[in-house]
Parts: C-alpha cells; sequence; structure tokens
C-alpha cells in the first residue's frame, strides 16, 4: 500500500501552504516523499511551515506571492522552477473571508475576495498549469473548496459564491487538461477553525454546526492530509478527476 501514496521525486507547489490548512496538507505532502515549495503572501510564515517540514527530514523552500498579483506569481513561478526544474502537484488553498451581510456588501470587498479565491487561483493555475504541459509533465491540481460551495451559508456570501465558482472551474480544467494526463480535483473541507474563519465561530453558530456535523466536532488540520495525497499519487488516483472529495464529518450528508 506504501507504493501507492509514495510522492518520492515529486515536486508539489502549495499556493497559501503558509495557512492552516495549506501548510497542514503540505507537511503531508512532504511526510510522504515530495519536495514542497511553500507560497504564501507573508514570507515569514511561510518560512516557518517550510522549516517544520525541513526538521522532520523532508524537503521544502518558502517564496513569497500574492495571488491576487500575477506579476507576483510569475515571478514566484520562475524560481520555483529555477529551485526544482518543475512541478508534478499544484495545491490550491489561499483563502479569505467576511462576515459582511450582503446588503451591506460593498463592491471594493465582492471584489478583494474574489481576486484571492477565485480570480486569482484561477490565473495562477494558468501559469502553473501552462509550465506542466510545456514540460509534458502529467501531475495532480488540488484545490480547497467549502461545505459553502454545495450549501451556502449564512454570514459568508462572498466567501460561499467564490467557492461555488471554485467547483465550477474544476470541472472545467479537469476536462480541459485530461489529454494533457493532468487531473484536476478538489477537496471539500468540513469546519477546521483557521484564522480567517475564528471570527464567525460564536457561541451560537458553533452550536449550529455541532447540530449539523454528525460526527459533532470540528475538523483537526491534519486529517486533510489523506485526502491530499491521495489526490496527488499518480498512482492511487491516476483515474481520478473532475471530483470533490468530501472531508466534513458528514456535514453534507445532513438536511433536517
Amino acid at each position: 500500500m506504501s507504493r501507492l501514496f509514495d510522492l518520492s521525486g515529486k515536486t508539489a507547489v502549495a499556493l497559501g501552504g503558509n495557512s492552516t490548512l495549506g501548510g497542514a496538507i503540505s507537511k503531508g505532502l512532504a511526510e510522504h516523499g515530495a519536495r514542497v515549495a511553500i507560497v504564501g503572501r507573508n514570507i515569514e510564515t511561510a518560512e516557518e511551515v517550510a522549516n517544520e517540514i525541513i526538521a522532520s527530514g523532508g524537503e521544502a523552500k518558502a517564496f513569497q506571492a500574492d495571488v491576487s498579483n500575477l506579476d507576483t506569481v510569475k515571478q514566484v513561478a520562475s524560481d520555483i522552477e529555477a529551485w526544482s526544474g518543475g512541478w508534478d502537484i499544484l495545491l490550491n488553498a489561499p483563502g479569505m473571508n467576511s462576515t459582511t451581510p450582503f446588503l451591506e456588501l460593498e463592491e471594493e470587498e465582492w471584489d478583494k475576495i474574489m481576486d484571492v479565491n477565485l480570480k486569482g487561483i484561477v490565473f495562477a493555475t494558468q501559469i502553473f498549469a501552462e509550465k506542466m504541459i510545456e514540460q509534458k509533465r502529467p501531475g495532480s491540481i488540488i484545490n480547497i473548496s467549502s461545505v459553502s460551495s454545495t450549501t451556502p451559508l449564512s454570514k459568508v456570501f462572498t466567501y460561499s459564491a467564490s467557492k461555488a465558482g471554485m467547483n465550477s472551474v474544476t470541472q472545467f480544467l479537469a476536462r480541459e487538461f485530461a489529454p494533457h494526463g493532468i487531473r484536476v480535483n478538489a477537496i471539500i473541507p468540513g469546519f477546521f477553525p483557521a484564522e480567517q474563519n475564528r471570527k464567525i465561530l460564536s457561541e451560537d453558530r458553533v452550536a449550529s454546526i455541532m447540530n449539523h456535523t454528525p460526527m459533532n466536532r470540528f475538523g483537526e488540520a491534519e486529517e486533510l492530509q489523506g485526502a491530499a495525497v491521495y489526490l496527488a499519487s499518480d498512482k492511487a488516483s491516476s483515474f481520478v478527476t473532475g471530483t470533490f472529495l468530501r472531508v466534513d464529518g458528514g456535514f453534507g450528508s445532513m438536511t433536517i
């Protein structure tokens, strides 16, 4: 079984690899043998994740880029290519959230969230996928979606819309890149406390989440590692593309 999940010799680019969920997934990929480029807007937190991987015996390097600024993404792609020669796995994990009610939403905030969660990821993927195709390098693209992408949640209107868009992009690109041997899938996490959502986790909201989660608890970031390693492996998930893998404690199976 270990052969199925061996990522030795692979290079992964983790956009948002300095975030709570992206960092945990990056560590999981590294533990299974992948060399990981940790990319984040904050170079200090990216270096923290990279150093943890290195301290555990893995190989990683921190890079700075903001997916909402494509010039920085183009530059970081060039820097990562110089470091590794190319990549086989792309993890799209950047995310931005807001609790602004719909009737109070302003265009500036909408644009800011969409620029990171959807537009930035679309065009960053274009940059990284184009190089994979140019190098005739098959591989895996893993998008981090959300339970709010299929069941719109209160208090996160723009975030939900951006993640619904991400689901559409995932399926479109799965079809687009299949002839090149590049698989595109998304992980749909349930509720994993992270910096971007702590501000909306009031006592009442936590109670509501627990009532809607059969496993009656939050997820731990490390619980996303298995799903990501599976989707990254060209042995374990070689015929899997355009799909959504839920890691949500049963949240998506609940109705009333």
